[in-house]
């Protein structure tokens, strides 16, 4: 089972699943927090780091003086598994009283509607 992540540890994650290379590097990391406007601190990072690989998240190969980290976990994995335990939490697993909620309570934005009903059709 994927585990939650805490909102500093996600937004981590979102770096790293954003970027188009490979691997991630420390540096790149610190450059994306701080043009989102949420600087962090070297030893901050490290910790995040360090509690994302033994969640197993990531990975990280020492090369020289820097690490590499690969992503273990795919985005799409682990919407799925954060979307799974928010059904069963909020709504006892009904995807039907999500989506209810969503439309009763005008959650939608303009066009998601028709976009949801579509994807429905397809699926059927």
């Amino acid at each position: 089972m994927v585990q939650q992540l805490s909102d500093a540890e996600l937004e981590i994650m979102k770096i790293v699943w954003g970027n188009p290379q490979d691997v991630t590097l420390f540096s790149y990391i610190m450059d994306r927090l701080s043009a989102k406007g949420k600087p962090c601190q070297k030893n901050t990072l490290i910790v995040l780091l360090s509690r994302l690989i033994n969640k197993g998240f990531l990975s990280a190969k020492k090369i020289g003086r820097r690490n590499e980290y690969t992503t273990l976990v795919l985005e799409s994995e682990y919407q799925t598994a954060q979307t799974k335990s928010f059904l069963d939490k909020v709504y006892e697993g009904s995807a039907k009283g999500l989506v209810s909620n969503l439309i009763m309570g005008d959650l939608l934005a303009d066009g998601e509607y028709e976009e949801l009903q579509k994807m429905l059709e397809k699926g059927k």
